[in-house]
């Protein structure tokens, strides 16, 4: 427990005394009972078992900022990573600003935003691995980094930015509320370190003494219906009608006189010029989700083909139950499977605590994604090894295993392909939250599924009469799963272009930033379909149907690629505005092209974890004693992909 000095001053004590029963969004503030076994028990903050004697310690507390007061000096921020011991380029709070008229009526609204202890909290109901705790104690929700694993799924579903995913480190952190401070009675650090009086705490729905107004909302505040934020705000002086962000990110806010409150709308800030930036595109940092999920949704499309092919007597997929065209179809799949997860494991901070994704299958979709995942993996695996025993011995109990492996790998697969879709599915990403992503992702299966079926299994057919047989299903499958992705496709451009959200502003980018790899993604697509069509309807044989599918392929994986990428890419959170520098995406941009990346000071790095350069493993080589060297390669071969 902390050591209260005796000089500490007046305002850095917590001030409740009576407390409100309900809080703004309906939800008791007392949030255990009294005669609750959770009282009395210690947070074992730093091992000590001691019980702080708050008599408001089983009440949801929260922040208040009155951002009348606020003038923007980063004090709180400072303080927070002084306490926290944070490096530069991580900050539990940070001070971002919203701007709005022109001179000589030019004003700014300084937001200090940390993590803010919701009701509802997706970020425990996110994290796969359990990480995340809301506790009884204050309503402070808690992450433990040693349980991390660093997929960081948290910062997606968050509106508020406030998970902290560690380049470096590989692992997320966030604000813990201060409570060994809360414990003796103080309020957080950066309450206390804050010059103008703006920042305060407390039990929420109090009003701290001088203040009149508790707001859930501010111009640039994301809206409070996803977690239910204890934050509140007073904001008296009066504003422009248009509020912009000083950032990059192409928004502004407008007041709705109707409801009283900002919101969001577009700002084209970066003009309507269309540029390619294939390399930001094709490099970004989810390139290991693209091929995961791709590789992924293409082996189940093909594996439900051959599984269907064993189960049911159809004379069009009966060339697939040949131990000459299964056994190679099924080797490729697994290779391809393997590859993806290989690639998603190394993406993690932490690739050996992949076990742990399993933890949350109560409340996470990712933990339920990665158990049909890994359970179609697994079955996918013993689908193969009865079908090759089948094979060599041509017994029929070693057909039953393998079709009951197909039977739960295709149930499997299934489940993963859905919680696949479901873990996009974030209210805090508008251009993810559509049905879109869905009819991309199974129309993918479809398509995808019947390409590596046909590519695979119609060259070891000898007889052009089977080859032909088989090649018109599969051929319908692929226009059929590439028509529903282009269904999917002109719904949510119509979708995200009517919004004047963060959806509209993803849109904005898809058509201006990456506007030429956009619209050569929907050439690519639309000819895709056309040639798909065409193969179907003219059935050619011998060399020309070879050229017909070679060419299919090339274009539908540079469409998928492309798509895909597009997907990951593009997405803008309904995150807190930035400040100049401070988690400004082009600002971070900008510092790992020009060099300013090795600047620590900056706060911007590279991202070092599931990455080991080979000149550095040189140089460690050559200045490394051979005992520490060991330890090292240990370490990387556990930990590192190199590079």
């Amino acid at each position: 427990m902390l050591d209260v000095r005796s000089d500490e001053p007046e305002y850095s004590f917590l001030w409740d005394k009576e407390t409100k029963a309900v809080n703004q969004h309906g939800n008791l503030i007392d949030l255990v009972n009294e005669d609750s076994e959770l009282h009395c028990q210690s947070l074992n903050i730093n091992g000590d078992p001691g019980i702080g004697d708050n008599p408001n310690r089983y009440k949801q507390h929260g922040f208040f900022l009155n951002a009348d007061n606020c003038i923007g000096c980063h004090a709180c921020e400072a303080a927070c990573s002084e306490k926290n011991d944070n490096p530069a380029h991580i900050a539990f709070r940070s001070v971002g600003f919203v701007e709005g008229g022109t001179y000589p009526d030019y004003q700014r609204i300084n937001i200090s935003m940390a993590c803010n202890h919701c009701d509802d909290p997706v970020c425990l109901k996110g994290c796969p691995t359990r990480a995340y705790t809301k506790y009884a104690e204050y309503g402070a929700v808690l992450q433990d980094p040693d349980i991390c694993f660093g997929c960081g799924y948290c910062t997606w579903v968050c509106p508020y930015n406030a998970p902290q995913l560690d380049p470096v480190k590989g692992e997320v952190t966030k604000c813990n509320m201060c409570v060994d401070r809360l414990e003796v009675g103080l309020k957080p650090a950066c309450v206390s370190a804050c010059l103008g009086n703006a920042l305060d705490f407390g039990v929420v729905e109090n009003i701290p003494e001088n203040r009149i107004e508790a707001k859930t909302t501010i111009p640039g505040f994301p809206t409070t219906d996803i977690t239910q934020p204890n934050i509140r705000f007073q904001q008296t002086r009066s504003t422009q009608r248009e509020m912009t962000r000083t950032d990059s990110m192409p928004l502004k806010y407008h007041k709705d006189d109707s409801v009283g409150i900002f919101k969001p709308k577009l700002d084209k800030k970066h003009g309507e010029k269309k540029h390619w930036n294939w390399r930001k595109l094709l490099t970004s940092h989810e390139s290991a989700h693209v091929i995961f999920t791709l590789s992924t949704q293409a082996v189940l499309g093909a594996f439900l083909i051959v599984v269907t092919a064993g189960l049911i007597n159809i004379d069009a997929l009966s060339a697939l139950n040949s131990a000459a065209v299964k056994l190679p179809l099924l080797g490729i799949m697994f290779a391809m499977l393997t590859y993806g997860l290989f690639k998603l494991n190394m993406h993690l901070g932490k690739p050996h605590r992949f076990y742990r994704g399993f933890n949350n299958l109560r409340l996470s979709p990712l933990s339920r994604e990665i158990a049909g995942v890994s359970g179609f993996y697994t079955f996918l695996m013993a689908y193969g090894f009865f079908s090759i025993l089948f094979s060599i011995f041509d017994n029929s109990l070693f057909n039953f295993f393998a079709n009951a492996s197909g039977i739960l790998g295709a149930i499997s697969g299934l489940i993963g392909l859905y919680y696949m879709y479901k873990i996009y599915r974030i209210k805090a990403r508008p251009f993810w939250d559509h049905w879109q992503t869905g009819s991309a992702f199974f129309g993918n299966t479809i398509s995808f599924g019947a390409l590596l079926t046909g590519l695979i299994s119609l060259p070891l057919l000898s007889a052009d009469q089977s080859m032909l047989i088989l090649a018109g299903p599969l051929m319908a499958l692929v226009a059929l799963g590439l028509g529903i992705e282009l269904i999917g496709h002109i719904a949510h451009s119509r979708a995200m272009g009517s919004l004047e959200n963060e959806g509209a502003a993803s849109w904005y980018l898809q058509t201006t930033r990456y506007g030429k790899a956009w619209i050569t993604r929907n050439v690519l697509l639309g000819l895709s379909f056309a040639l798909a069509l065409l193969l179907l309807v003219a059935g050619p044989a011998g060399s020309l149907a070879f050229i017909g599918w070679s060419a299919l392929a090339l274009l539908m994986i540079s469409a998928g690629a492309i798509s895909r990428s597009l997907f990951f890419v593009l997405v803008i959170p309904t995150t807190m505005p930035g400040a100049f520098f401070w988690k400004n995406k082009a600002f971070e941009e900008h510092a790992r092209e020009s060099g300013l990346v090795d600047m620590e000071q900056v706060g911007v790095v590279r991202e070092l974890h599931g990455k080991f350069k080979f000149d550095e493993l040189l140089e460690t080589i050559k200045t490394t004693s051979p005992k520490i060297l060991f330890k090292h390669i240990k370490d990387i071969v556990v930990w590192k992909k190199i590079s």
